[in-house]
């Protein structure tokens, strides 16, 4: 058990480290902070000039929190992760990306300081473009950037949402983007196009990532895949009575964390899900709608690592109690 949870000391630096957070990072006003914390407008103004002075805060956290430290431990055990980080909750923003995406890029940015040549592999979506905007520039000449999907929307358009050229631009690091749609036409299309030895070439690079981050898609009305045009209104019907609970890196899976066996999966062009990844394959996510898919994803071991929020991870540790 955690003594430092009932040392007075550790929890006055919680409360200043929260306040810290929720005024920098989430954009309260003192007002707000008081009312969300139960404290004065005094209380609240203490508590965010002692996060400054006791240097909990610059932009991100220096003093984790003892109750996110707990659900990052529960979460570890309870689907067996080798590494797990869970951020405040604005309460009134409890899906706010903001905050997982600056322990993304921290952890990111742990890799890259590396003077060891490090490959990272990057999925797609806004909570990996969030994360790029909030790493620091670099100069990181001896990593490798690569895409694990295509970036290209149905139209032909450059997906908005492309986090490994951004990255590749920030830390000016070579980068090799996925030289494939993100679906083929069908399954001989997808194998005439793998043969290619730039395609070889990118595949081989996310095998041999040092770091994969990866966003988690739901499979509703709302999910990437539909509203980017990747999949139609009957084919996400389709998908969902197939048992499709969520994807990654557009591998649609079901509630086990099992890739399904389908027409989709037949024609998706991204590199290879690893299975039981031995290298760290971290998810950044978050949020009310992404809790299916993110518990069958965890349940399946498609990723060894999760960074997440405080909110979304009493979500899905509450959920498992319950099952």
């Amino acid at each position: 058990m955690n003594a430092g949870r009932f040392n007075p000391e550790a929890t006055r630096l919680d409360d200043a480290a929260r306040a810290g957070w929720l005024y920098y990072v989430a954009g309260n006003t003192q007002d707000e902070i008081a009312r969300k914390l139960g404290v004065s407008r005094q209380s609240a103004q203490r508590l965010v000039a002692m996060a400054i002075s006791e240097r909990l805060i610059k932009v991100r956290l220096d003093h984790p929190i003892a109750r996110c430290m707990d659900l990052a431990k529960a979460l570890k055990d309870q689907f067996g992760l080798a590494s797990c980080e869970v951020v405040p909750s604005d309460p009134d923003a409890p899906d706010l990306l903001t905050g997982p995406a600056i322990a993304a890029a921290a952890e990111l940015e742990r890799v890259l300081k590396s003077p060891e040549r490090r490959i990272v592999s990057l999925g797609t979506g806004r909570a990996l473009k969030a994360m790029v905007e909030q790493l620091p520039r670099m100069s990181c000449p001896q990593h490798v950037v690569v895409s694990r999907l295509g970036n290209m929307m149905q139209d032909g358009s450059a997906s908005p949402y492309n986090a490994t050229i951004r990255l590749a631009e920030r830390i000016d690091a070579p980068h090799y983007p996925y030289p494939l749609p993100v679906l083929a036409r069908d399954p001989a299309e997808l194998l005439a196009m793998q043969h290619q030895e730039a395609v070889r070439n990118t595949i081989s690079l996310c095998e041999q990532a040092d770091l994969s981050l990866v966003g988690i898609g739901q499979m509703d009305r709302s999910a990437p895949l539909f509203v980017d045009g990747f999949a139609s209104e009957d084919e996400m019907d389709q998908l969902v009575r197939a048992g499709a609970t969520g994807e990654i890196t557009s591998w649609v899976y079901d509630r086990n964390g099992r890739i399904i066996d389908c027409d989709f999966n037949a024609r998706v062009a991204s590199a290879p899900l690893p299975q039981s990844p031995a290298n760290r394959v971290i998810a950044v996510a978050a949020g009310e709608t992404k809790l299916p898919a993110m518990r069958a994803a965890l349940t399946g071991k498609l990723v060894n690592g999760l960074i997440t929020s405080e909110a979304t991870a009493e979500r899905l540790l509450s959920h498992h109690a319950s099952t």
